[in-house]
C-alpha cells in the first residue's frame, strides 16, 4: 500500500459555505494538505444549526482536517503573507463573486506571476466572465434558472399545499463535485506539461451537465404522454403490511415498464385492460393502477420474497429510511460510510465518511475540524515570518481567532 492519492499537493482554501468547501474537503480526504483562508467575519458556515459546543455540525462536514488561518486581507501585509502561500500552492480554490479576489491583487493572473504552474479553480454561479457573472448565486436560485425546480414542482405539485423548491443544495454540491474532477483533469494536464491554468467551473453549466432529462427536455420532441427518460425518478412510493414504505425504481406508466409490472404481479390480464392500453390512459387512471400494485404489494409476507420477484423483472426495491436509519444499516458500518469526527467539545459527532476506497492508497483518518484562526502561528511560522511579527499582528487585528462562532473574538 502507498500514501493516499494527493499526498503532497499543497491547497490553498478562499472557499466557503458550501459548494467551494465540499471540493476542498475531496481534495482533502484524498490526502492533500488544505489551508483556510477565512475571513474575519467568519464562514457563515459556522452558524449553521446544530452546534456541539461551539461547533457547528455544518460546517464541520465541509472542513474537518483543513488547516484553518483566518486573516484580514484588507491590510497590505496579510496580502503578503497569502501571496506567499499561493506561491507556494500547487492548487487554489475561490468561490466568492467574480472578479473578488483580483481586488485584493489575489486574482489568477496575480497568483500566475508568481507561481505560473498553479491550477487554479473559480466556482461561481455563471462563470467568470459572462452577462451574468455579477449576478448572486445560491443553490436554490440557480437550481430554479436551470429547470430543477421545474421538475420538482411538476413531478410533485399535486401532493404539495404550495410551490417549492428541493430540500438539497444540488447546484453547491454538484458544483463542488465538478470543481474536483476538473482540478484533477488540470493536474493531469501540469503532469503532462508543466503548464498550469485556470479552471472555470458554473453552477449553472453544472445543473444542466447533471440533469439526466435535459437532452430529452430540449429535444422539444412530444413523447406522447410517456415519461421521459428511463421514467426511475417518476417511482410511487407504497407501503407495506408491516409499515415500512418502499420504492420500485420506475413507473407504471411507462409502457416497458407497465409490462414488466403486470409480468412480475402476474397480470397479464391489465395489458388487454382499456384503462391501461396507453401512457395517457394510464396516467387518467393512475389511482385504480396503484390500487392494483399496492394490493398485489398486500400479498407479500416480507420484503426478501419480495425482492426476489421484482429481480425476475429486472428491478429493484428500495426502503424509504431516514438518514438515521441508513447509518445503523448492516452495510454503511461494512463500508465505513459513517466516520466518528472530533467534535472539539470533548467527544466524537457521526459524519459521512469517504465514498472511494483504493486498492493500493491509505486515505487519510477523518480530520478534526479547526476553529476559526486555530493554526495562524503554525502556518505563519513555516512561512518563515517571526515570532514578534506574529504578535504584532494578533494585537493589531490583522490576524483573528476566535471559537465561539457568534462571540466576541479573543
Amino acid at each position: 500500500m502507498s500514501a493516499s492519492p494527493l499526498d503532497g499537493l499543497r491547497v490553498v482554501d478562499f472557499t466557503r459555505v458550501l459548494a467551494g468547501p465540499h471540493c476542498t474537503k475531496a481534495l482533502r480526504d484524498l490526502g492533500a494538505q488544505v489551508t483556510k483562508i477565512e475571513p474575519p467575519s467568519g464562514d457563515v458556515a459556522r452558524v449553521g444549526l446544530p452546534h456541539i459546543g461551539n461547533m457547528g455540525l455544518y460546517f464541520v462536514q465541509q472542513n474537518a482536517g483543513k488547516r484553518n488561518l483566518s486573516i484580514d486581507l484588507n491590510w497590505a501585509e496579510a496580502r503578503e503573507i497569502v501571496r506567499d502561500l499561493c506561491r507556494q500552492a500547487d492548487i487554489i480554490v475561490e468561490n466568492f463573486r467574480p472578479g473578488t479576489l483580483k481586488r485584493f491583487g489575489l486574482g489568477y493572473e496575480d497568483v500566475r506571476a508568481v507561481n505560473p504552474k498553479v491550477i487554479y479553480a473559480s466556482l461561481s454561479g455563471y462563470g467568470q466572465d459572462t452577462s451574468w457573472s455579477n449576478r448572486p448565486a445560491f443553490a436554490p436560485t440557480v437550481q430554479g434558472e436551470t429547470g430543477l425546480t421545474a421538475i420538482v414542482s411538476e413531478h410533485f405539485g399535486d401532493a404539495l399545499s404550495e410551490p417549492r423548491g428541493d430540500a438539497c443544495s444540488h447546484a453547491d454540491v454538484y458544483t463542488g463535485l465538478q470543481g474536483v474532477i476538473a482540478i484533477l483533469a488540470a493536474l493531469n494536464h501540469r503532469n503532462r506539461t508543466g503548464e498550469g491554468q485556470h479552471v472555470d467551473v458554473a453552477m449553472a453549466a453544472t445543473m444542466l451537465s447533471v440533469n439526466e432529462r435535459a437532452g430529452a427536455q430540449l429535444s422539444g420532441i412530444e413523447t406522447d404522454g410517456e415519461p421521459i427518460a428511463l421514467s426511475a425518478n417518476e417511482s410511487h412510493i407504497f407501503e407495506m403490511p408491516d409499515g415500512r414504505r418502499l420504492t420500485i425504481a420506475t413507473s407504471p406508466i411507462y409502457t416497458p415498464m407497465f409490462r414488466r409490472y403486470c409480468a412480475m404481479m402476474r397480470r397479464n390480464d391489465l395489458l388487454n385492460d382499456p384503462r391501461y392500453a396507453t401512457a395517457h390512459s394510464r396516467r387518467q387512471n393512475l389511482p385504480s393502477l396503484l390500487t392494483e400494485i399496492r394490493a398485489w404489494l398486500l400479498t407479500f409476507p416480507n420484503l426478501e420474497q419480495l425482492q426476489a420477484q421484482v429481480s425476475e423483472a429486472g428491478l429493484a426495491v428500495g426502503i424509504i429510511r431516514t438518514t438515521q436509519e441508513f447509518a445503523e444499516s448492516d452495510w454503511v458500518k461494512e463500508w465505513g460510510a459513517v466516520v466518528d469526527v472530533d467534535d472539539r467539545s470533548g467527544s466524537t459527532t457521526r459524519m459521512p465518511g469517504n465514498p472511494w476506497r483504493f486498492s493500493q492508497s491509505v486515505l487519510p483518518a477523518p480530520g478534526t475540524p479547526a476553529f476559526q484562526g486555530e493554526h495562524n502561528e503554525e502556518i505563519l511560522i513555516e512561512n518563515n515570518v517571526s515570532a514578534s511579527h506574529i504578535e504584532d499582528l494578533k494585537q493589531r487585528g490583522v490576524l483573528l481567532s476566535r471559537r465561539d462562532p457568534i462571540g466576541a473574538y479573543d
